[in-house]
């Protein structure tokens, strides 16, 4: 591993570990999908092996292995909202808002997001961008006339690709597929306009749903951003 790798993978860990300090014994957890809530659920799970005692809801069946393998007590199904929600971002902007779906696992995210009390996210600090919209957004789709879907997302502007895992279109865990699409200006209209879309599931742009933020940086730094209670 390069070293500018090597060290994005430490501020992904130190902020992963750092977001251990919202965890409280009793709480249901909402546990998300990707490089950064990977090391969260493997910190996680070192407590649980130490005696904390929780229990979560999974992404994706990627989590899904590595918190049952790491011991974590899973459930299905709730009747309340979770107590907190821990997962990473393709970008965050100073108010929170984020872009998210790179692990393909964002209409799980999002529906875990919504049923918690506090959703946390966690990232290096790469991730932190003035403005969204760096990166293409994911917006997972029905495959049933998944073109003319894409017609659709062009018509706000989108230039959306189909995403692939190798020669065969990526699945979801929900077996849609994703369309990764770029667009001028991602904000509050877009992502609006893009749930008026027949065939669009869901889409990737998480607005005024995080509380918090840790962010990993150089050194082992870590900077906090939104509320901390």
């Amino acid at each position: 591993m390069e070293a500018g790798a090597a060290q994005v993978e430490e501020q992904k860990r130190a902020a992963a570990v750092r977001a251990l300090d919202f965890v409280r014994p009793g709480m249901v957890i909402g546990l998300g999908t990707g490089s950064t809530a990977r090391y969260f659920i493997d910190a996680l799970a070192t407590r649980v092996r130490a005696g904390l005692r929780i229990r979560a809801v999974v992404t994706s069946r990627e989590s899904h292995h590595q918190a049952e393998a790491g011991g974590i007590e899973l459930v299905d199904d709730l009747d309340q909202p979770l107590d907190l929600a821990v997962d990473g971002a393709d970008e965050i902007d100073p108010r929170l808002n984020c872009i998210k779906g790179r692990g393909g696992a964002l209409l799980r995210e999002k529906i875990v997001a919504h049923a918690s009390q506090r959703f946390l996210l966690i990232a290096d600090e790469s991730k932190l961008v003035d403005r969204l919209g760096r990166s293409p957004v994911p917006i997972e789709v029905l495959p049933f006339l998944w073109r003319m879907t894409g017609r659709s997302i062009e018509s706000l502007g989108g230039r959306p690709t189909l995403r692939m895992a190798g020669l065969e279109p990526f699945r979801t865990d929900n077996q849609n597929l994703v369309l990764d699409s770029a667009f001028p200006r991602v904000d509050e209209q877009l992502a609006a306009m893009l749930e008026t879309i027949p065939g669009v599931l869901e889409h990737g742009i998480f607005l005024g749903m995080a509380r918090t933020a840790v962010i990993g940086g150089a050194g082992g730094a870590i900077r906090m951003m939104g509320a901390l209670a």
